[in-house]
């Protein structure tokens, strides 16, 4: 059986998970303590997750592991990409991740289980945000540009019948940032962001976050 070691918060992990539930692979789960150092490095010389162990052999970087797996079988991933959904993840980052990071660290995600691992998230993040306190402290009108994007979004989506087919890198890329925004409540998602996001969860049989949202 394969492994996959990942941290649940982590959006280039469910990258890579996403592949496996698309194709319907098998993969066992690893979950690491985000403190722990000394595995990855030891298995691709840097920490960095998601890590695929295959046949006694470790491979980095969501997209290799994503273009392996995919070319088990019939490919899955070959609708062209659209510059305008790149586009948009870019415009969308820096407004998610000052939301996300602190939410995050205030989850239960099992990376967090011990005192170590979440003090370690918490003191490398805060180090380019500034303390976790003043961003949950801005309140709901912080939000406002993440709504805003998500409005943005909902013109992009194709139809709710194309997500049953092929699909393309974008979807992998998309979807991982939209599990990001779920751990932030209190935004509104279109019609067309909530049909798209309920549907690749489904696909990929990865949970939303919208349980533990704060």
């Amino acid at each position: 059986m394969r492994k996959l070691y990942v941290y649940d918060h982590c959006p280039f992990c469910i990258k890579a998970r996403m592949i496996f539930g698309l194709k319907n692979i098998p993969v066992e789960l690893v979950v690491l303590q985000n403190d722990d150092e000394a595995t990855p490095i030891g298995m691709i010389g840097q920490k960095m997750l998601p890590i695929l162990e295959e046949n006694g052999h470790y491979m980095g970087e969501s997209l290799d592991i994503i273009a392996h797996i995919d070319r088990e079988g019939t490919p899955l991933l070959t609708v062209p990409a659209r510059p305008e959904i790149s586009d948009w993840i870019s415009r969308s980052s820096s407004l998610l991740y000052r939301q996300f990071l602190p939410r995050a660290a205030a989850a239960p995600f099992p990376e967090f289980s011990t005192t170590s691992g979440r003090a370690y998230f918490i003191r490398k993040k805060e180090a380019s945000t500034g303390p976790f306190c003043e961003i949950f402290n801005e309140g709901t009108e912080a939000l406002l540009p993440l709504n805003a994007v998500l409005e943005d979004l909902a013109s992009l989506l194709p139809e709710p019948s194309a997500l049953q087919g092929p699909l393309s890198y974008d979807d992998i890329h998309l979807f991982a940032h939209l599990h990001s925004f779920s751990i932030i409540k209190g935004l509104t998602y279109p019609a067309a962001v909530e049909n798209y996001r309920q549907a690749l969860s489904k696909r990929s049989g990865i949970p939303l976050l919208d349980s533990v949202a704060v």
